[in-house]
Parts: structure tokens; sequence; C-alpha cells
């Protein structure tokens, strides 16, 4: 099993490229992209790379995220069998940012 999860973070600090695990910690794909509905700022879902493309994985599939890796409700076979994102259905794909941007955004120093 790999390295055991660090601190546990929102979905708005996750980065690109964070591991994304099964559920018994098997590392299958990297974050691409967190999902986030702007209407209803409601957390959607990540877009991952996995080994053979990009699949989506639902924000009910997420079991936590941590600094570390996102873990998942998914078996093996599920990971294996992900769609690829409904770009028709994606309100906006955000990715996330870095701490210094926030930080830059909130004091008045960053892009709007």
């Amino acid at each position: 099993m790999p390295d055991a999860p660090d601190h546990p973070i929102a979905y708005t600090a996750l980065q690109p490229g964070t591991p994304v695990q099964t559920s018994d910690g098997h590392r299958f794909a990297t974050v691409e992209a967190v999902l986030i509905d702007e209407k209803v700022s409601v957390f959607d879902g990540i877009v991952v790379q996995t080994a053979d493309a990009t699949r989506f994985i639902d924000a009910d599939q997420i079991s936590s995220i941590y600094t570390s890796c996102v873990r998942t409700t998914l078996t093996a076979e599920q990971a294996a069998n992900l769609p690829l994102p409904d770009r028709s259905t994606l309100v906006e794909i955000k990715p996330a940012r870095s701490m210094a941007d926030r930080l830059r955004r909130m004091f008045g120093r960053g892009k709007r």
C-alpha cells in the first residue's frame, strides 16, 4: 500500500498532478482538473488522467482529499471503467490555484 495520506484539504486546494487512489490505496490516475458547478457553487467531481485516457470521477465517488492524494470509493475494476468527461454538462473546469495565487488575490495583488 502506498504512503499514508497526510493532511485533509478542501477540493478548492486540490492541485493538478495529485495522485488518485482506489479504495484499497492503489494509485491509478492523477488529477487533471477540478469541476465546479459555478451556478450553485457545488463540487461536481474531478477529471483525471489514467494510463489510458482522460476520465471523470463524480464527487460522490471521492471519499477524501489529502495534500498527497485523492482517495476514492472505487474498486480497481470500477476505476478501469470510468466514463470520459462529458463536456456538454460541465459548467466550468477550474484548474487549482497555487497558495501564492490565492494570497495575491486576497490582498489585491493578483489578477481578478
